[in-house]
């Protein structure tokens, strides 16, 4: 027998509902401005379903107004929430009240579980409609969830978590809530999702648990899928990146160029020869990055015109560790990034050189090995490029995931710097099985290996940003 399970999005007007379904959904519902009350109706969403026909939905509601004079108004008789619906209000003149009645409606008539937003970053204390409001929904005798919105970008657990301790220590007065759950509509990930998910299947009454079952292993396989689908679309680029060579353009023999050569005149020409090749490498693998971004947006359901801002976030926010001057380790940045975007035409035309030839004869540094295939000097990105290459991307998946739809389009989003340090550890518990990779790679298709090897770094990463959280 299938189950329908509802939950319904309650909280203070303007703490962000109609975001956080966005979020949740993946898709731009309702309307998102920086005001009041923009929410005026009651909207019903499906979060999940199954082939059963389990459906899990999702109730958005307009915002309470001035819940104090409400509770006030509430507490004149002795059924409050029965009285106060069967209540005409004017929408225009009494407008908080009518709104309010329309959030009490959809809660009270269709909702299993009330989902409570407050703003992370508020001092409970502060929060003077917090009593009245957790008074209101008392009386509705459903289970609530409180979730901490608006947690700001991501930062160590251990930081997050002494700011959750504040709203769960606040709240911990009030009978009626069940559990206090971050899930920020801007900045979270599918981690939080699960743990979320997992809280609502100890609310849902008994007769619903197994349709809550088939609904959350719904929600399991549609993520491992996902991020199955991602970890291929890197391992797709860093396999296209380490198996590419590009041919050196072979130099004229005549007995005049070898004299010179031997007296130390002609060498700029080989030089520039081998920097063409290695611009030529960066122009594809710059190509091959913007393209794993796009369908990595696509993937996560985000808009795939900002591929070039997320790169842009990866090389600000990455660390080269490297050889390399701070000039030539912000281009290389670019490059590992995929952000050289306008940079390639010109390293295309004038060669891999910055700043009067600092880059001159810096081929190991840079990540580029000259070698020779079938007779002919080549250029190939080094093992240690390949390793920044796995960490950027990595990070770059971090900072996908994490993005949450209610912010719209992919802008002000960050790589925390403690993220980069959590993927480097990660990777140098596979630094090994990385240099086999790679050798490997070189010699044929290791894509499939590739990408289990990402997985397990990812996995491992996700596990030090949020341990004792079970990921996929």
């Amino acid at each position: 027998m299938s189950s329908t399970i509802q939950l319904a999005l309650i909280s203070h007007t303007n703490n962000g509902k109609t975001t956080l379904a966005r979020t949740l959904m993946g898709v731009d519902v309702g309307e998102v401005r920086d005001a009041a009350h923009v929410t005026i109706a009651s909207e019903s969403h499906t979060l999940l379903a199954t082939p059963q026909g389990d459906q899990l939905r999702l109730w958005d509601t307009p915002g309470f107004g001035d819940s104090v004079r409400l509770l006030k108004r509430l507490g004149q008789s002795g059924n409050p929430i029965g009285w106060f619906l069967r209540e005409v209000l004017d929408r225009y003149r009494d407008r908080p009240f009518w709104l309010s009645q329309q959030a009490l409606r959809a809660a009270r008539d269709a909702a299993d579980v009330v989902l409570y937003l407050v703003n992370s970053s508020e001092d409970p204390r502060d929060a003077g409609y917090v009593p009245a409001e957790m008074k209101i929904l008392e009386w509705l005798g459903k289970p609530v969830v409180v979730l901490l919105n608006q947690t700001g970008r991501p930062r160590p657990q251990a930081e997050e978590q002494a700011e959750q301790a504040r709203w769960r220590d606040h709240v911990r007065q009030y009978p009626v809530v069940r559990e206090v759950l971050a899930l920020d509509a801007f900045a979270r990930c599918w981690v939080h999702e699960r743990v979320f998910y997992e809280a609502l299947g100890r609310l849902v009454a008994a007769q619903q648990q197994q349709g809550y079952a088939r609904l959350f292993a719904a929600w399991e396989a549609g993520n491992a899928a996902r991020y199955d689908q991602a970890m291929r679309l890197l391992a797709d680029q860093l396999a296209a990146a380490v198996r590419d060579s590009e041919p050196v353009e072979a130099e004229s023999k005549s007995m005049l160029k070898s004299a010179l050569k031997a007296v130390g005149i002609g060498k700029d020409a080989e030089r520039q020869r081998q920097e063409t090749a290695m611009a030529t490498l960066v122009e594809r693998l710059n190509r091959r990055t913007a393209a794993m971004t796009r369908e990595l947006l696509i993937l996560h359901k985000l808009d795939p015109a900002e591929a070039a801002t997320i790169n842009a976030r990866v090389r600000d926010q990455f660390l080269l560790r490297a050889p390399v001057d701070q000039a030539q380790a912000g281009l290389l940045g670019a490059i590992i990034s995929g952000a050289a975007t306008g940079l390639s035409a010109d390293l295309l035309a004038g060669g891999l050189t910055l700043g009067g030839g600092a880059l001159t004869f810096a081929g190991a540094a840079w990540g580029f090995n000259a070698g020779t295939e079938r007779h002919q000097a080549t250029m190939q990105f080094t093992d240690a490029f390949m390793r920044s290459l796995l960490v950027a991307g990595v990070l770059r998946y971090l900072a996908v995931a994490h993005f949450g739809r209610g912010r719209g389009h992919f802008v002000d989003a960050e790589a925390p710097a403690f993220w980069q340090d959590e993927v480097e550890q990660a990777v140098a518990g596979q630094d090994g099985a990385l240099a086999a990779l790679w050798k490997e790679a070189r010699r044929e298709d290791a894509v499939e290996r590739t990408q289990a090897l990402l997985r397990q770094i990812t996995s491992a990463t996700l596990a030090r940003l949020y341990p004792g959280v079970a990921t996929l």
